[in-house]
């Protein structure tokens, strides 16, 4: 499956390829020698990809760096350097999954048409089918859809779920979930959560209070935050993720469309600028579509030739 998985990998990420690949090899095969105007291209067309300014400058400063160190003078000897520098950006530490062996509550959030519902639907199959037991709870109560749509996920992965009526208390769903998963002694408790309410600070609101409720009434379990978002929207992708984390402790990143984004570079600039690991990527419909995140197989994927 992981061969397959970096084949669609591989053919997800031939925009962005196209985008950054033909543009550096024109760079490393273009210059004659290692100087400003090198370093400059180089940036630009870093930055054009979506990796974004603050985390090309680190990649750049990098680069530079071990140029310096390995004594460097052709361009072309840059390009492994460049690979393995992005690949550090993109690290997540060897204790990004521990939450697998916990007792734990993920909640979902970010934007309605993200791909929100069927992430939590893909992941709880995926829990399942690694002998976790797994409970949902359908706290997007303000789209009519969403719990339906997540009640035929639960089904299709044989999890249990917990909803309510359209339009009640996303709370007190949290509050039953969490009762269930209690009495079924579950190893995950996978939430939704409203993607759009009718402003900010309501979101806000909604926000932690559901983490009061999972603080009081599921206190020892371990805390998620996974935010998803769709990695066609570039930039604005990372300004979504900004705004959940003024009211949310994110913890993790879902990055959902990379097959058919040219925007690609997004994920290397979402984890370094803020800090927040990706930890799923997607890149189709089906459940194997959505894996856990592998920055060499990423790297390798993204310059694959």
């Amino acid at each position: 499956m992981a061969g397959i998985f970096f084949k669609k990998l591989v053919s997800g990420l031939s925009k962005t390829r196209n985008h950054i690949v033909s543009g550096l090899n024109s760079i490393f095969t273009g210059f004659s020698h290692i100087d400003e105007d090198f370093y400059d291209e180089l940036e630009e067309i870093l930055i054009m990809s979506d990796i974004g300014v603050h985390t090309t400058e680190e990649i750049i400063d990098d680069l530079k760096e071990k140029i310096k160190e390995n004594h460097l003078k052709e361009p072309i000897e840059c390009k492994e350097l460049l690979i393995r520098s992005i690949e550090k950006q993109m690290d997540i530490g060897e204790n990004a999954y521990d939450f697998e062996k916990e007792k734990s509550v993920i909640l979902v959030i970010g934007v309605n048409g993200v791909g929100k519902t069927t992430s939590i639907g893909k992941l709880a199959s995926q829990f399942k089918a690694n002998g976790k037991k797994v409970v949902l709870a359908a706290a997007d109560t303000f789209r009519a859809a969403a719990a339906e749509q997540l009640r035929e996920w639960a089904n299709r992965s044989g999890v249990d779920i917990v909803f309510g009526k359209e339009g009640s208390d996303p709370g007190s769903v949290l509050f039953d979930a969490i009762s269930s998963a209690k009495n079924k002694n579950a190893d995950i408790l996978l939430c939704d959560t409203a993607g759009r309410l009718h402003n900010k600070k309501n979101l806000m609101e909604e926000l932690k209070k559901l983490d009061r409720i999972i603080t009081k009434e599921y206190s020892g379990t371990r805390r998620e935050n996974f935010i998803v978002l769709d990695a066609t929207t570039g930039q604005n992708a990372l300004e979504q993720a900004k705004q959940f984390q003024e009211c949310a402790d994110i913890t993790g990143v879902i990055l959902t469309k990379m097959d058919g984004s040219a925007k690609g570079g997004i994920a290397i600039a979402i984890q370094s600028e803020l800090g927040i690991p990706v930890k799923y990527i997607g890149v189709g419909e089906q459940i194997d579509d959505l894996q856990k995140f592998n920055a060499k197989e990423f790297v390798e994927a993204l310059f694959n030739e």
